[in-house]
């Protein structure tokens, strides 16, 4: 698995020029040998994106305890002390008009409970994955929702917050998914700056939607120059045709 894994991690970088490499998100109840448990305090379970690209470790549902929605949106276990605390903060939400309660039903949540998150590069989690999260800039977004488009047919949902819904989202419509981010991700993740948007592939679609990204991402190449040179060529005054736009892309011998 982690060769194919491997593969695929490869050819989605290389297509799309990523910053970040894809992070593979494993909803599990064991843990494979060698992954190490996850030491430490997290603000919020969205930061555990960021931190996997640095190599795979288990989470339990304790370790997303300062985050309830994070807990809510993946469904973990979660005691009594923290589900008051999941109503205070919805308190604040609603009364900053945030999240209202008719907000609730809408937001994704996992159909399934695990025991452990296991997070890491997508090249090496020794897991299949069950998404797989791509830090995005907008010309890399066009690719991916061309590939969603003839992959899957329709057009990928662009989702505000919470940002962690879109893990759920993705695995409950077994369909890409595109998140905006939300306020609280942005402050926690030193990676998703204004520029950078998140887009959550089903890993049960990872190799068929890794190819079309391949192919389009090789015909946007080609096209982009074309279109430069028809843009070059119309400022100048000309009016090329197809045919001369395509000769002019041709090595020049």
């Amino acid at each position: 698995m982690t060769q194919i894994s491997a593969a695929i991690a490869a050819t989605l970088t290389e297509s799309l020029h990523l910053a970040q490499p894809p992070v593979a998100v494993c909803f599990t109840d064991t843990v494979p040998d060698g992954v190490r448990r996850w030491e430490g305090r997290a603000p919020a379970g969205c930061l555990f994106w960021q931190k996997a690209a640095t190599g795979v470790f288990a989470t339990v549902p304790a370790d997303h305890d300062l985050c309830a929605i994070g807990t809510y949106t993946h469904n973990l276990e979660a005691t009594p002390a923290h589900e008051k605390e999941r109503g205070a903060a919805l308190k604040v939400f609603a009364d900053l008009g945030y999240v209202r309660e008719q907000d609730l039903p809408l937001i994704p949540v996992l159909a399934k409970r695990a025991r452990h998150v296991v997070y890491g590069p997508l090249a090496e989690v020794p897991l299949p994955p069950d998404v797989v999260l791509l830090f995005v800039q907008a010309d890399q977004t066009l690719i991916l929702s061309e590939a969603s488009q003839q992959i899957e047919g329709g057009l990928p949902p662009a989702m505000g917050r919470p940002a962690c819904a879109v893990v759920p989202q993705a695995i409950n419509s077994g369909r890409t998914a595109l998140s905006l981010g939300c306020c609280g991700a942005r402050a926690y993740l030193d990676v998703l700056t204004p520029d950078v948007a998140l887009y959550a592939v089903p890993g049960q679609r990872l190799a068929a939607f890794t190819e079309r990204v391949a192919a389009l991402a090789r015909a946007n190449s080609v096209l982009t120059t074309f279109h430069q040179i028809r843009r070059r060529d119309v400022e100048a005054g000309k009016r090329p045709t197809i045919r001369e736009s395509l000769a002019a892309m041709a090595p020049q011998g």
